[in-house]
């Protein structure tokens, strides 16, 4: 299960790279009932979303040429520099060498051999998300690879993540685990592309009072729906959104929100 007890290999931020951070911020404060703060003049158009305060999300300009508006999920290291040796042996690409920002933390983008893209985030006066799991927040992130298997040894490398099948609507699911925690460990599953709508990716879910009712909220701010709400036994109902600018995402109304996903 997510939370904010950051330990290697968890997700511990994600942002929104998008070409108007002004309307992506306007469609997502009314779907989630967030509110956005720039993170200042010296930060480039970068901002965060929050709930109740704290951070659950952040928001920033696209800069690299010929990027789609997407999701990132950045995973804790302590230590960026080693993990972007291990993504380039491991056969991934490093689209951003680690850097600082400012105190907060250093960081580095990367795509895997599949061509989802991804971070990673070494703490420092940051450590990560300031709520998850809960209503409004990130509860899980599910990659959509085109060689599942293929990608998963390259995680494995690079963050030692254990990965489970587990039976899932008549088949099986993989869920991703950080090192020797087991289940407690959950923060992912991994999928592969489903149909013409899907492309390589890490979707984030959010967890929703009433799926329904935020995938028709959705469409109505100019958003698309990828896939309608469908309920996945012991799981909970989903849908799969996408934001006015393309970006993909899912919310979820967890079966049992205290272990959303």
């Amino acid at each position: 299960m997510l939370t904010t007890d950051y330990v290697p290999g968890a997700p511990n931020w994600l942002d929104l790279g998008t070409p108007d951070t002004d309307a992506a911020a306007a469609f997502h404060t009314s779907l989630f009932g967030w509110t956005s703060e720039s993170a200042g003049p010296e930060a480039g158009g970068y901002g965060f979303f929050k709930k109740d305060r704290r951070t659950v999300a952040a928001v920033g300009p696209l800069h690299e040429e010929g990027a789609r508006a997407a999701w990132t999920p950045y995973f804790h290291t302590p230590d960026a520099d080693a993990t972007a040796a291990l993504v380039t042996e491991a056969g991934g690409t490093v689209r951003a060498a680690p850097f600082d920002v400012f105190d907060e933390g250093r960081m580095a983008q990367f795509t895997d051999p599949g061509g989802a893209r991804f971070a990673v985030w070494q703490p420092g006066k940051t450590r990560g998300l300031e709520a998850v799991t809960e209503e409004g927040t990130l509860c899980w992130v599910e990659l959509h690879s085109p060689g599942p298997v293929a990608d998963l040894a390259f995680y494995h490398t690079v963050f030692g993540w254990d990965a489970e099948e587990m039976p899932f609507s008549g088949g099986t699911y993989t869920v991703l685990s950080t090192a020797g925690r087991g289940r407690e460990g959950s923060f992912g599953g991994v999928a592969p592309l489903q149909g013409d709508v899907d492309v390589p990716q890490w979707l984030p879910y959010f967890e929703v009072a009433d799926c329904d009712l935020v995938a028709d909220r959705a469409e109505k701010l100019g958003g698309s729906v990828l896939m309608p709400a469908m309920t996945a036994e012991d799981i909970g109902r989903m849908a799969w959104l996408t934001d006015p600018s393309g970006a993909h995402f899912a919310v979820i109304t967890s079966a049992n929100p205290a272990t959303a996903g």
